[in-house]
């Protein structure tokens, strides 16, 4: 039995069967884009440990700013004996966050908990009860965040009775087909058929969606968005999770369109590698709840803060907002000209932002969504070295999140090998 037969074997005995891996190998090591298993192979990660290695496995600047605070203390919980590295992670986050005015932030754990706070303050703030999201959306797996996430299975299927007055309306994907116009309509239409909006607290959107299929919400949408929301006195709250820390291109994707929100869940790329979340909401917004309203005893961990004010140096200096356009800008060529060109090719409808790309993997004759065909790639990727993931409502897209610290060659040894599995993929359908 090999190791990693082996230990498969200990996870399927002590590991719940909900957990699941898109990846059959156990990692040992990794440094920036490439990650090593058990067995001693090599792989290209374009998954980035699904939107959180922005600057790589491992970025020197990191550990090292992990490593020497480790060496000073590595627990007090910031609501017993605060220390500094949460405020001047604070003070660096509201001094980057697209908001109108002053802005203050909250630390927590995960991305989940992030949203659910965010959830909390725009209740506290408004007086309102309700919440609306998006079909497609994630924003996690708690009882309020599966909720709020936009897709039954497997995320909300035997959970239920989840969290009360959430509505979801229609997200302008064009790529699904769903225009503005008709998102538009739909919430509307949720305000004349189930829900006053007067009784809605916040808005909240992903502006590019991530398990949902990374379909970027147009710029016009939100900034209607941003028009509704003033007109009926609720928050409009952004979901920059998997979107924030220059994956789009911006610092944050929400800059793209211009638009201010009020509230801003982050996480992921913010902590290099290290568990760190957060809420960033205009200070006054943040300021309603009373001493004891908001808390964590693990958010703001001083190694996670340290090694986040470590990855927001090095997005700034290494210009990764820059690099991200010009890895969107290479990938996006070379997907149009290589994987989409070829006849009977089962790729279509590439979107994205920045280094924020996706594809879906279609029947070629009918352009039906393929999953099947979508998880034979991820497959045949792996077995030859290239870590992918899958994405979408209906399990066919293919995703792109390679760190932003990638190299051009180990990027282009990545592609190539996308390109030859998509063309095992054409070969096989055509032998059919």
């Amino acid at each position: 039995m090999s190791r990693t037969d082996d230990l498969f074997a200990r996870r399927n005995a002590a590991v719940p069967r909900g957990v699941g891996h898109a990846c059959p190998v156990f990692a040992e090591r990794a440094v920036n884009s490439t990650l090593w298993d058990v067995e001693g192979r090599s792989f290209i990660d374009f998954a980035g440990g699904i939107a959180v290695l922005a600057v790589g496995h491992c970025h020197p600047r990191v550990i090292a700013a992990a490593r020497a605070q480790l060496d000073l203390f590595t627990h007090t919980s910031f609501q017993v004996a605060p220390y500094e590295l949460y405020v001047r992670l604070c003070e660096r986050l509201n001094a980057l966050a697209p908001m109108a005015g002053p802005a203050k932030t909250l630390l927590v754990n995960s991305g989940a908990e992030a949203v659910e706070n965010g959830v909390k303050i725009a209740r506290a703030y408004t007086g309102r009860p309700a919440v609306i999201a998006f079909q497609g959306a994630f924003h996690g797996r708690t009882i309020a965040t599966t909720a709020l996430t936009g897709k039954v299975a497997p995320y909300k299927k035997g959970f239920g009775p989840l969290l009360a007055d959430v509505y979801h309306a229609p997200y302008p994907a064009v790529a699904a087909g769903v225009s503005v116009a008709e998102a538009q309509a739909g919430l509307e239409a949720l305000f004349k058929y189930q829900v006053d909006p007067e009784r809605v607290a916040a808005i909240l959107i992903e502006p590019v969606q991530g398990e949902g299929g990374f379909h970027p919400a147009p710029a016009e949408f939100l900034q209607w968005l941003r028009g509704l929301c003033d007109a009926h006195g609720m928050l409009l709250m952004v979901d920059e999770v998997q979107t924030g820390f220059a994956r789009t291109g911006r610092m944050f994707a929400t800059e793209h369109a211009g638009v201010a929100p009020d509230l801003m869940s982050i996480a992921k790329s913010v902590g290099g590698g290290f568990p760190l979340a957060g809420v960033i909401g205009r200070a006054d917004v943040m300021d309603h709840l009373d001493v004891g309203g908001l808390g964590s005893t693990y958010g703001g961990h001083p190694v996670s803060c340290a090694a986040a004010l470590a990855t927001l140096d090095v997005i700034e200096e290494e210009g990764l907002a820059a690099r991200a356009e010009a890895i969107g800008g290479k990938v996006r060529g070379f997907i149009t000209s290589e994987l989409m060109a070829p006849e009977g090719s089962p790729v279509a409808n590439l979107r994205g932002l920045g280094a924020m790309i996706a594809v879906d993997i279609v029947d070629p004759a009918t352009g039906a969504p393929a999953a099947a065909l979508a998880k034979k790639l991820v497959v045949s990727a792996a077995e030859k070295g290239l870590i992918l993931l899958t994405c979408g409502v209906n399990g066919n897209g293919i995703r792109l999140l390679m760190p932003l610290t990638i190299a051009d060659e180990t990027l282009d040894q990545g592609l190539a090998i996308l390109r030859q599995s998509v063309l095992e993929l054409v070969r096989t359908k055509a032998a059919a």
